[in-house]
C-alpha cells in the first residue's frame, strides 16, 4: 500500500513540488538555477506534441465516414469555445470590481521601468489581428512542424485527414502507418512522464528563487482573487456543464490528478497535451472529438487566461487610477473575447496577449504590466490549471452534445471500475498491451459505430 501510494506519479509530483518550495525559499540562488529542469521536460513534451496533434488529428478526421460529423464538431466545438472564454472573462471582470485588488496603490506609469517588458510590448505590437488570422495558414508544412504553431498543424492536419477519408481503400496503407506511428510516439510520452516530478522540483525552485515570497505578499490581494475566481469557475461553471454531459466534476478531476499536478509544476497546459487525450479516449470520447477538441481548444478555450486577462487589465487600471466607466470595462471585455482567441498553451504567452490589447485600447497604460511581474509567474499555476481543466471538461461536453461519448464506459472508468496502474497501458506499449488482459467495452464513434476496442490499450474491466 505504501509502496503503491508513493508510486503513483501525482505523489511523486506533488512531493517534488513541495521540496521545490523549500530549496527555492532556503536557497534562493540554487533555486533559480534550476530552471533548465523545468525547460527541459517542456522541450520534451513539445518534442512530440506536433506529430501526436498530427497523428490524432488525422485519423480521427480519416476514419469518420461523413463530412457532416466534422462540420457538426467543429461548429459546436467553436460555439463552447466562445461562450464558455466570454464566462470565463466575465468573471474575472465581476471579481476583479468586488475584490478591488489594485485600489490604494496610487502607482504612477510615468515612474515605472518598462524596460523589463519591452520584449512583451514589442511583440505585441508586431502582432495585429489579422495577422493572427494569416498564421493559421503555415508558409510550409516543415515550418508549422518545426515551430510547433498549433493553429498551422491542425489546418493541415484537417485537409490531410479529409483527403484521406475520401481516397477510400487507397488511404489504408497511410492509416495503418500513422496508427502504428501515433502507438509510437504515445510510448516516448510514456517515457517523458517519467521525469515530471524531476522537472517539477526544478521550475517550482526556480520560481520561489527567482522571485521569492516578498513578491507574494506584495501583491497577494490580486493573487488571491486570481485563484479564487479560476476556483469559482471550475466548480461552478465547469461543474454544472460536467452536470449537464451526465459526469461527475469531482470524479473527472479525480481521474485527470496526475495531469494536474504536472502542469501545477510545470506552470504549462501543454505539457499533459498527449495524455490527456489519450486518456479522455480511454473514458469513451471518440477519437475524432478528441483530436479535433483538445489541439484547438489550447488555442480558442483559454479560460484560465481569459480570467486573468480581465483581472490584470482592471488591477492596472485601479493601480495607477485610472478611471473606467462600464462602458469602458465593456470594451475591454470585447476586445479580450477577440485578442484572447490567440492565446496558446505556453507560459509567457498570457503576457503578450495582455500587452497587445491594452496598447490596441489606448485607455490603460501598458506601463503598468511591470506590476505584474513579481506574481505573473505565480497565477500561471492557476490559469495553467484552469485551461487544462476547462480543455478536457469541454471535450467531454462536446463529445456528449453531438453523440460521441460512450456514458457506460465514461462512468466505468470515472466510478473507478479500471483500475488506475491498468491506465499504464495506454503508454506502455505492445508489451503492456500483451501481459494485461483483455476488455471487451469500447469506444465509439460519433455515429455510433465501434471505433476502436478497449483491448487495443490492454485494460481489463474490474
Amino acid at each position: 500500500m505504501f509502496k503503491r501510494f508513493f508510486g503513483a506519479l501525482y505523489v511523486q509530483v506533488l512531493i517534488a513540488v513541495l521540496i521545490g518550495v523549500l530549496v527555492g525559499h532556503l536557497y534562493p540562488k540554487f533555486g533559480a538555477d534550476l530552471k533548465p529542469l523545468g525547460d527541459a521536460f517542456i522541450k520534451l513534451i513539445k518534442m512530440v506534441f506536433a506529430p501526436v496533434i498530427f497523428a490524432t488529428v488525422v485519423l480521427g478526421i480519416a476514419k469518420m465516414e461523413s463530412m457532416k460529423d466534422l462540420g457538426r464538431v467543429g461548429a459546436r466545438a467553436l460555439i463552447y469555445f466562445e461562450v464558455l472564454s466570454t464566462f470565463a472573462l466575465a468573471l474575472g471582470l465581476i471579481v476583479v470590481n468586488v475584490v478591488q485588488p489594485g485600489a490604494g496603490m496610487n502607482v504612477d506609469p510615468k515612474t515605472l521601468d518598462t524596460a523589463s517588458i519591452s520584449t512583451y510590448t514589442h511583440a505585441a505590437k508586431n502582432q495585429s489581428f489579422i495577422d493572427f488570422l494569416l498564421t493559421i495558414i503555415p508558409s510550409s508544412i516543415i515550418d508549422a512542424f518545426a515551430k510547433n504553431e498549433i493553429l498551422p498543424i491542425i489546418l493541415f492536419s484537417l485537409l490531410f485527414g479529409i483527403a484521406l477519408s475520401h481516397m477510400g481503400k487507397r488511404a489504408a496503407p497511410v492509416i495503418d502507418f500513422l496508427e502504428a506511428f501515433s502507438h509510437g510516439m504515445f510510448v516516448i510520452v510514456g517515457m517523458i512522464m517519467r521525469v515530471a516530478p524531476v522537472a517539477a522540483f526544478g521550475a517550482i525552485a526556480f520560481t520561489v528563487g527567482k522571485y521569492g515570497f516578498g513578491s507574494i505578499v506584495s501583491l497577494g490581494k490580486l493573487m488571491g482573487a486570481m485563484y479564487l475566481t479560476c476556483i469559482l469557475f471550475v466548480f461552478l461553471v465547469l461543474g454544472a456543464i460536467a452536470r449537464m454531459s451526465g459526469f461527475s466534476l469531482w470524479k473527472f478531476l479525480k481521474y485527470l490528478k496526475e495531469e494536474i499536478f504536472t502542469v501545477l509544476g510545470t506552470s504549462s497546459s501543454e505539457s499533459v497535451v498527449p495524455q490527456m487525450m489519450k486518456k479522455l479516449e480511454f473514458a469513451g470520447c471518440s477519437k475524432p472529438v478528441v483530436g479535433l477538441v483538445v489541439p484547438s481548444g489550447l488555442t480558442f478555450n483559454p479560460d484560465g487566461q481569459c480570467i486573468y486577462y480581465t483581472m490584470a487589465a482592471i488591477f492596472i487600471a485601479q493601480a495607477t487610477n485610472t478611471p473606467l466607466t462600464l462602458t469602458d470595462q465593456l470594451i475591454v471585455l470585447g476586445v479580450l473575447m477577440l485578442t484572447s482567441k490567440g492565446s496558446a498553451g505556453v507560459t509567457g504567452s498570457g503576457f503578450i496577449t495582455l500587452a497587445a490589447t491594452l496598447a490596441s485600447m489606448g485607455k490603460i497604460p501598458v506601463e503598468g504590466m511591470v506590476l505584474l511581474l513579481g506574481v505573473d509567474r505565480f497565477m500561471s499555476e492557476a490559469r495553467a490549471i484552469t485551461n487544462t481543466i476547462g480543455n478536457a471538461v469541454g471535450t467531454m461536453a462536446i463529445a456528449r452534445w453531438v453523440g460521441a461519448l460512450d456514458r457506460d464506459r465514461a462512468d466505468a472508468v470515472l466510478n473507478g471500475e479500471y483500475h488506475a496502474d491498468d491506465l499504464k497501458a495506454l503508454y506502455e506499449g505492445e508489451a503492456a498491451r500483451e501481459e494485461a488482459p483483455r476488455a471487451t467495452a469500447a469506444l465509439i464513434h460519433a455515429d455510433g459505430e465501434q471505433l476502436a476496442p478497449a483491448a487495443q490499450y490492454g485494460v481489463q474491466a474490474r
